[in-house]
């Protein structure tokens, strides 16, 4: 049982990141990905940002939390949203497009390399992944939690077997530059 699917966790989280969403990030992957394509969100937690998605893209909602996929479609039931984990992806769908934020970092180093090349599975031929990280070069467990901080370097050896990279910046979401995006295309 993980962190997020326990009912209390999400409302902790849900309080902590309140304030907080992609709108950013989303501006930065629309000069990449045309509008209306098909996009896979990778982790919606309260679904904020697919609310700020689904003003552009053709948006499906995924998260590994089925606390949060309920409490999303309570919320919104005309919304699509899978039960998926971030690494195995289990879908035979293929995207234009991908999206996550500050998701992907609660996998193992193996665990993402699983879901990068499963990402590259279910992009259709020139498809776009736009990812966030937090910056560093650490490992925290909090609370049960994991949290892999990745510096650019790291994060271009991981993706460049598979994508593309189109652009890659460091950004603040609560200190200067503790923060970094991807964006890239399927090779």
């Amino acid at each position: 049982m993980g962190f997020f699917h326990e009912k209390e966790n999400v409302e902790k989280y849900i309080k902590m990141a309140e304030g907080f969403d992609g709108k950013e990030l989303i501006k930065e992957l629309t000069d990449f990905l045309p509008t209306q394509s098909s996009i896979l969100e990778i982790g919606i937690g309260p679904g904020v940002d697919f609310l700020i998605l689904e003003q552009y893209f053709q948006v499906t909602g995924s998260d590994n939390s089925q606390v949060f996929v309920d409490r999303f479609k309570q919320r919104h039931p005309s919304a699509n949203v899978l039960n998926l984990d971030a690494v195995s992806l289990k879908t035979e769908i293929k995207y234009q497009g991908l999206y996550s934020n500050k998701v992907l970092h609660h996998l193992s180093r193996d665990q993402l390399k699983q879901s990068i090349l499963r990402q590259a599975d279910i992009l259709q031929t020139n498809g776009i992944i736009c990812h966030s990280f937090w910056q560093g070069d650490k490992e925290e467990n909090m609370d049960g939690l994991l949290f892999i901080y990745y510096t650019m370097e790291q994060l271009q050896a991981l993706f460049q077997e598979h994508f593309q990279i189109l652009k890659m910046e460091q950004y603040q979401e609560m200190e200067p530059n503790d923060s970094i995006y991807l964006i890239a295309k399927k090779k």
